[in-house]
């Protein structure tokens, strides 16, 4: 991707502080049950969700009692440990890599999450890399959205494979992989069609589409990821268990990320669901989507307002 290194860890820096710049507030004087309160209110705000703001809460007032921290230094540290806990082991950008290959990613969500944009920037992404890819149109109800797949695709420099309008989407897939197999091809993308998370026969339908891939290639998909719109809250929480139960849903890309105040959300899919994130979309450009790095999220959290 274009830029330095530096750079984009400055952006990515940038992008974070916007997201939770209000966590720890200007004045701190001291770790008193008003402050606690406050330190609470402004976390489930941000979208860090009840339960872990709760636990991150308890184990300030905890260090407060037994290690004496008192003032904004000791608690902006104590939150620090709490939060980074959450992500333990989680590998920046660590999307899987098949041992043989290619290696297959299934990318579902909602209608109108910025989906087809997220394969095109992670096509994009891998080919900048060096890798070869195909594109499967698995939307076959929506011309429109094959259209905006095949553009994407052709801009990012893969091979893309499309089926009969108001086809079978798990033939979609098979197909791919099969192109893939015999062109030696890294990588499969597999764009399915929107769906809403209350639509039970479009739900079974995504699950036939992995348990074709699964039969296609051993050990595929071997990542499921479910694209939110960073802005819609606690409501991505409701999203990620429910597709959750039709896929095995392995990892998070956030949509959005930089139209929203509340970031908080990546802590929130984290604690309760155990799904890590693993992308963010950061605008609209094909080079904007960034690996979510917990250390850069947990200094947004701390720096200074």
């Amino acid at each position: 991707m274009g830029g330095s290194a530096a750079g984009r860890t400055s952006v990515r820096g940038s992008l974070w502080r916007r997201a939770v710049a209000r966590i720890i507030p200007r004045s701190f004087p001291k770790v008193d049950a008003a402050a606690l309160e406050d330190l609470e209110e402004r976390l489930i705000t941000a979208d860090f969700g009840v339960q872990a703001s709760k636990r991150f809460v308890e184990a300030v007032e905890e260090a407060a009692r037994g290690e004496g921290v008192g003032d904004e230094e000791g608690l902006r540290r104590v939150l620090a440990e709490s939060i980074r806990a959450v992500f333990q082991g989680d590998a920046e950008g660590g999307l899987a890599v098949a041992g043989a290959a290619p290696t297959v990613y299934l990318v579902v969500g909602v209608n109108g999450v910025g989906k087809t944009t997220t394969v095109g920037k992670i096509a994009h992404r891998l080919v900048a890399g060096g890798r070869s890819v195909i594109v499967a149109a698995a939307d076959t109800y929506r011309a429109g959205a094959t259209r905006q797949l095949e553009r994407w695709a052709e801009r990012a420099g893969a091979g893309f494979v499309r089926g009969k309008p108001g086809g079978d989407p798990a033939a979609v897939a098979y197909d791919a992989l099969s192109a893939a197999t015999a062109r030696g091809t890294d990588v499969v993308l597999v764009d399915t069609a929107g769906r809403l998370h209350t639509h039970g026969n479009l739900m079974k339908q995504l699950a036939k589409v992995e348990r074709v891939i699964r039969q296609r290639h051993d050990g595929a998909p071997h990542e499921t990821l479910l694209v939110l719109d960073a802005t819609v809250g606690q409501n991505g929480l409701v999203q990620a268990r429910e597709f959750s139960k039709f896929a095995t849903v392995t990892g998070i890309v956030l949509a959005k990320m930089d139209s929203t105040a509340r970031g908080g959300i990546v802590v929130a899919l984290r604690e309760e669901l155990g799904i890590p994130v693993r992308l963010v979309g950061v605008g609209e450009g094909v080079e904007d989507l960034e690996p979510f790095d917990p250390d850069d999220f947990v200094q947004a959290v701390l720096a200074a307002p």
